[in-house]
């Protein structure tokens, strides 16, 4: 399971720096080499993490985007998910760098790093108290799958989801990219699509889950929404 959770990371790694430096035009841009440098270290000390405490849930983690029992349309959402996040991460590097077509100040980029880390913060908090947050919408019945009720979840009904805006806004504005942060709210959008498409699954089979979705009113902002 390490030797498979090492492999995948540094797979996806090597080709989100080849899109993202490709698209650059250079090697010589600071941010990309942070951003990367901040996804290796979330996701190698993540894995290594969830490989001693929660091998399943790591083993859900590394599965594949598209997979048989998954619900219909979230297969459908995966597939249009995966098209915009690369097309997202192709367009930033040739708006900051390439073309130079929008400029982040200096300050709104550390910023943008500093929201990077509190949205793998928000995701460990997941990870910790869900032992069943997989990265398709399917109801895990061979591993017994139940609500989960504590840790973030007292809050929102979907905390990673949550971190996932944090996400969002911090990337370009790490890399630097104007237009990219412009872009945000409809990576914000498909979060908001998606969360129907899981919930109608869990209340439809998962015992329990309409009684929580009752007491926890908020599904990713406490207050808001």
């Amino acid at each position: 399971m390490i030797g498979k959770m090492l492999c995948s990371t540094t797979l996806w790694l090597a080709g989100m720096a080849v899109l993202m430096f490709a698209a650059a035009g250079t090697l010589a841009w600071p941010q990309g080499w942070l951003f990367l440098a901040l996804m290796a270290a979330s996701g190698f000390a993540g894995g290594l993490w969830l490989a001693r405490r929660d091998p399943g849930l790591l083993a859900e983690r590394l599965a594949s985007p598209l997979q048989r029992d998954q619900e219909r349309s979230d297969k459908f959402f995966m597939i249009l998910l995966m098209f915009v996040w690369v097309a997202w991460f192709v367009f930033m590097p040739i708006d900051a760098v390439r073309l130079r077509l929008s400029h982040l100040p200096l300050a709104v980029q550390v910023i943008g790093a500093l929201l990077i880390v509190l949205a793998t913060y928000a995701f460990y908090l997941t990870f910790r108290e869900n032992s069943f947050a997989a990265p398709v919408v399917k109801i895990q019945k061979e591993r017994g799958q139940t609500v989960v009720t504590t840790g973030p979840y007292r809050y929102v009904r979907h905390p990673m989801y949550a971190g996932g805006i944090l996400f969002f806004f911090g990337t370009p504005m790490l890399l630097g990219s104007g237009y990219g942060l412009a872009l945000t709210p409809l990576m914000l959008a498909l979060l908001v699509i998606r969360i129907p498409i899981e919930e109608r699954a869990l209340r439809e089979k998962l015992d329990g889950y309409a009684d929580y979705a009752a007491r926890v009113r908020y599904r990713l902002i406490p207050g808001v929404w």
